[in-house]
């Protein structure tokens, strides 16, 4: 069921974003040359790329603090098929900033397991509920060559953020995830976006490119909460 409230405060949150910034920051980025890998002969030119998830669903049974809630068997079905599904799309992180929260420890170790990744991994305890500024900050303390840069934490803050960084959609594939993302960023529910910025901390809210929202039940999952 959608709930209404949820919906509203997405856009609110766009709708005072949009107020806030000039119209020149709502342009799609453009993505200048930055950290190149060199294969053979031939440069490529890497962007900036952020993966936002959201934790799998949790278990609410028993009488543990929030912080300790561990997944529930649903949950530990879908974090390795999101694993999985990141392996096949090429979204493969080099460093992950984790809420210690058990849950988003637990989604990441599932996930990276059907990654077949080692990534440097962080565990912050301030990602832990955290509201959406307090995750840019913590995004953009990043190294530069930590990218792709995996974020694992928790709703609102991490579907906030996805909102609060995404530019304005040029096309009606753009347009479709950016509204599927404003009515529900489900639990293991992944956003990816790109930026032209040089370096972590040059990133700001609305420079970035959503290039993919992906919800448990579009990779063969049921719908989570």
């Amino acid at each position: 069921m959608e709930q209404p409230g949820r919906l509203a405060a997405g856009l609110l949150l766009s709708n005072l974003l949009n107020k806030q910034l000039p119209t020149t920051q709502t342009r799609r980025p453009v993505f200048p040359p930055r950290h190149v890998l060199f294969l053979g002969d031939s440069p490529k030119s890497v962007p900036l790329r952020l993966l936002l998830l959201r934790h799998a669903k949790s278990d609410w049974s028993g009488d543990l603090g929030d912080h300790d809630r561990p997944l529930a068997p649903r949950g530990r079905k879908a974090a390795p098929r999101m694993g999985a599904f990141m392996r096949k799309k090429g979204y493969v992180p080099a460093a992950v900033l984790c809420s210690t929260a058990e849950r988003t420890k637990e989604t990441l170790a599932l996930v990276l397991s059907a990654l077949g990744a080692d990534p440097k991994v962080r565990y912050e305890r301030a990602l832990y509920l955290a509201e959406w500024p307090g995750l840019l900050a913590a995004m953009q303390t990043a190294a530069a060559a930590d990218t792709p840069l995996l974020m694992i934490g928790h709703n609102p803050g991490i579907e906030q953020l996805a909102i609060a960084l995404a530019a304005q959609p040029e096309d009606a594939a753009e347009r479709a995830r950016r509204d599927q993302l404003e009515r529900k960023f489900p639990t293991a529910g992944l956003a990816v976006l790109d930026f032209g910025a040089p370096h972590w901390d040059a990133v700001k809210p609305r420079s970035g490119h959503l290039i993919d929202f992906v919800r448990p039940r579009d990779i063969g999952g049921p719908a989570a909460s």
